[in-house]
């Protein structure tokens, strides 16, 4: 194995490191803020992908443009998923500095209470809640100022749209009150209940990443190196201790850098699991069946992968929403000018303007079920992407929900020996029949919502699915022909103190061996409420101090 000295705006430390974080992703890049903070550790970061100074990473509503791109994007897709009749669904992975915060829908939630302090009594002790809660404010700057639990010294901004929001978010506000769900001013605070305006992660109309936040503003430290291009290919072990990182770096596969202290994996839901099993780490079945010697076996390593489902219902309106604003030609240099002049309108935003979270049924004792509200309507086009500038040609919205505690499981396993083979994701869906029941309770409530007057009115046709699907047995049938995913994989490492069935201890560090840890999505032992960016960063942050603590 031979050793690389990269010259220009990445030029080499030297061949080794204190920790080396593999994946600039969400959590990555706080890591390396973090680690390096000090200037007493050599940090490598090594990310797959490339730049993140790209036009459609940085205007809001161009998430839509990298949802197949692919130099910014992985681009998934499933096996073929039994619950959902078979078919593929598209799991889009950020492929880019930032990772996915670079290429989603910006909407930050933190999750609920209830799912922090189910991880601690899972047996992770410190992720209760209140223990996780100075992380969430170390990392905001929540432009709506301090109140209650925020913070306003952080990296992270968090913008509150209310402001700026399209007019139909106000008419699905007074059928959500109607309905029963009272205005929630911010799903961050003291309860997660109730409609309102979902807070975004820009500044100034253009997006904020965890690279944006975290990295871009350190790139100068001389303790800091970023190799860009750099998939890991496999983590090097002495005995049991994790001493290296071998990668691929433009077509040269036999690039090696070393780490003193810890290797630390953040490449995501998918691909951590799968470095882990491409270098030796997980079930021993399934690595000697591809050629791959067992260092230790860990039979939850890619396992208890977690997702959330949603299923959308499409209107047809007679008032005017953001398909006559962003599908005629005319109007785009107008958009554009305005974006460019003011950093203001369309473009500056998400299309997920609105939604809130309610109870299914009033015996349970939290919400479990988002809610989503999208002032546009659009088709999806296969395999999944998202043609935002090119909405239907009619005024139209649509309403969706997922449900916030799927009980499903799925799994990510290698299909080769070879790391540039993508792994196989089965998410499982509706593998479990009460996600399917909930479901279609979260539809019917969508159904309610339209048959309030504030959108009763203005509603001249539900196209999708349509109300010939009434029955029980015909709305569960559309679920299983429609639903797709939210993008929130996460589970695949996950946290708990028995390696039977977990991969990290509550502090991080990989069961078995030494000097391996896991902070990113893959931790979560239970998927949380909501949007899972924010606490993918949380667990960056407090991945970080983890580290620094028992180096202390």
């Amino acid at each position: 194995m031979r050793y690389v000295t990269l010259a220009g705006t990445e030029e080499a430390l030297g061949v080794d490191a204190d920790y080396i974080i593999i994946g600039g992703g969400s959590a990555g890049c706080v890591l390396a803020n973090r680690l390096s903070a000090d200037g007493r550790h050599r940090v490598v970061l090594l990310e797959a992908g490339g730049s993140d100074l790209h036009p459609w990473t940085q205007i809001p509503i161009a998430y839509g443009k990298c949802f197949y791109h692919p130099r910014l994007n992985w681009r998934y897709e499933s096996a073929p998923v039994p619950g959902l009749d078979d078919r593929t669904i598209y799991c889009p992975r950020g492929k880019v500095l930032g990772g996915s915060s670079a290429i989603n829908a910006m909407v930050f939630i933190r999750g609920q209470r209830e799912d922090y302090d189910g991880w601690r009594d899972l047996g992770n002790a410190g992720w209760g809640y209140d223990d996780v809660l100075p992380y969430f404010q170390r990392l905001e700057r929540d432009e709506a100022g301090p109140v209650s639990s925020h913070a306003e010294g952080g990296p992270l901004t968090i913008t509150e749209i209310s402001g700026s929001a399209h007019p139909l978010c106000t008419d699905f506000l007074a059928a959500a009150a109607s309905a029963g769900l009272s205005f929630n001013p911010d799903f961050n605070d003291a309860t997660q209940e109730g409609a309102g305006f979902y807070r975004i992660t820009t500044r100034r109309g253009l997006r904020v990443s965890s690279a944006t936040a975290y990295l871009r503003p350190v790139l100068s430290r001389p303790n800091l190196q970023v190799i860009r291009q750099a998939l890991a290919t496999r983590i090097v072990f002495e005995g049991n201790r994790a001493v290296a990182v071998d990668y691929s770096r433009g077509g040269d596969r036999s690039l090696r850098v070393h780490a003193r202290r810890e290797v630390v994996v953040a490449a995501g839901a998918v691909n951590s699991p799968q470095l882990l099993q491409l270098s030796g780490i997980g079930d021993p079945a399934l690595l000697q069946r591809h050629g791959i010697a067992v260092l230790h076996a860990a039979p939850a390593v890619g396992e208890n992968l977690q997702d959330h489902l949603c299923i959308d219902y499409l209107y047809k309106s007679r008032k005017a929403s953001l398909n006559e604003t962003l599908r005629p030609l005319w109007r785009r240099p107008l958009l554009a000018a305005q974006y460019l002049l003011t950093r203001s309108g369309p473009l500056s935003l998400s299309v997920n303007q609105a939604g809130g979270f309610f109870r299914t049924r009033q015996d349970l004792q939290r919400p479990d079920m988002q809610l989503y509200f999208s002032a546009l309507s659009y088709t999806r086009a296969s395999p999944g992407k998202r043609q935002l500038m090119r909405p239907d040609p009619f005024p139209g919205f649509l309403l969706s929900v997922s449900n916030c505690h799927p009980l499903s499981r799925g799994h990510i396993r290698i299909q080769a020996a070879d790391p540039f083979k993508p792994p196989i994701i089965q998410p499982n869906y509706l593998a479990d029949d009460r996600d399917l029941s909930e479901l279609v309770l979260g539809a019917r409530f969508i159904r309610r919502l339209a048959a309030q007057p504030a959108l009763a009115e203005i509603i001249a046709e539900e196209f999708r699915p349509g109300i010939e699907v009434m029955s029980e047995a015909e709305m569960r049938a559309d679920i299983r022909k429609r639903a797709t995913s939210v993008f929130h994989l996460s589970g695949t490492c996950a946290m708990g103190p028995d390696p039977r069935n977990a991969v990290v201890d509550p502090r991080l560090r990989v069961h078995g061996v030494q000097g391996l840890r896991i902070v990113d999505a893959s931790i979560f032992p239970r998927l949380v409420s909501g949007n899972t960016n924010a606490p993918t960063m949380m667990i960056g942050e407090k991945g970080a101090d983890l580290i620094l603590s028992d180096l202390r």
